[in-house]
């Protein structure tokens, strides 16, 4: 009972009061499928079958071996860190955001600035822990002065993420942000018709909300940040993950 009261209790710090008392509306019944293009992704020293024979840590940790010096697009010689994933590779549960900022670049870990200190609250507040997801990004190179990936960027870099996602087959995908969705979805348009559907990608259930650091810019998105969270985690409950 207690691990409830605080989860409400940092729902209303995050949200705000009115958020806290509001109801959840119905889940779009329509899930539109994403079919994505066939990328070649490098893995010429480690066989299909042989990653088959080994756990899925054992296999996300040895093809990060095999990208991580990756030089495929011009981020690559400004890198400090290749920041490539972090979490449980076990999860059903990922988080694709746009690429990494100065703390990530500096520590090579997703999220761990301002933005990744809401996100960890964020998922708190829907009493999910950091380390129980797996999170990635579209790419693993900041790109300078934080600036959005340009469409090269994201096409060399993205066959490594499809391929994490292939590794750990997750059932639920959570898109954070504008870039993570067109990036990984291939969608175009404003985040706030993005966010209004469910997609199909990979064998998962795809959902779409703000960046976290867009609420630390904005925080007029709460409360639409709030109702798709908590569809998030009502589509995650209700296949009992």
């Amino acid at each position: 009972m207690s691990s409830v009261i605080n989860a409400l209790k940092l729902q209303q710090d995050i949200f705000g009061d009115d958020l806290f008392l509001s109801n959840l509306s119905e889940l779009n019944s329509e899930i539109r499928e994403v079919v994505i293009p066939k990328t070649e992704i490098k893995e010429n020293i480690i066989s299909d079958n042989d990653m088959k024979l080994k756990s899925k840590k054992s296999e996300i940790d040895s093809y990060e071996k095999l990208i991580c010096n990756c030089q495929e697009c011009p981020l690559g010689s400004t890198r400090n860190k290749f920041v490539y994933g972090v979490g449980d590779a076990e999860t059903k549960i990922m988080l694709v955001g746009e690429g990494p900022g100065a703390d990530e670049d500096e520590q090579g870990e997703p999220f761990v600035g301002r933005a990744g200190k809401l996100l960890n609250d964020i998922l708190k507040a829907i009493q999910i822990e950091r380390n129980s997801v797996y999170i990635a990004n579209i790419v693993k190179c900041r790109p300078p002065e934080n600036r959005k990936p340009t469409p090269e960027e994201m096409s060399k870099c993205i066959p490594y993420l499809h391929k994490q996602i292939e590794i750990i087959a997750p059932k639920h995908i959570l898109c954070l942000g504008t870039t993570a969705a067109e990036g990984l979805l291939g969608l175009k348009g404003l985040l706030k018709n993005m966010r209004l559907q469910t997609y199909s990608l990979m064998n998962a259930t795809v959902s779409v909300t703000y960046h976290p650091a867009a609420l630390l810019r904005n925080p007029n998105f709460k409360r639409d940040c709030w109702e798709d969270v908590q569809k998030f985690k009502k589509l995650i409950d209700s296949e009992g993950n």
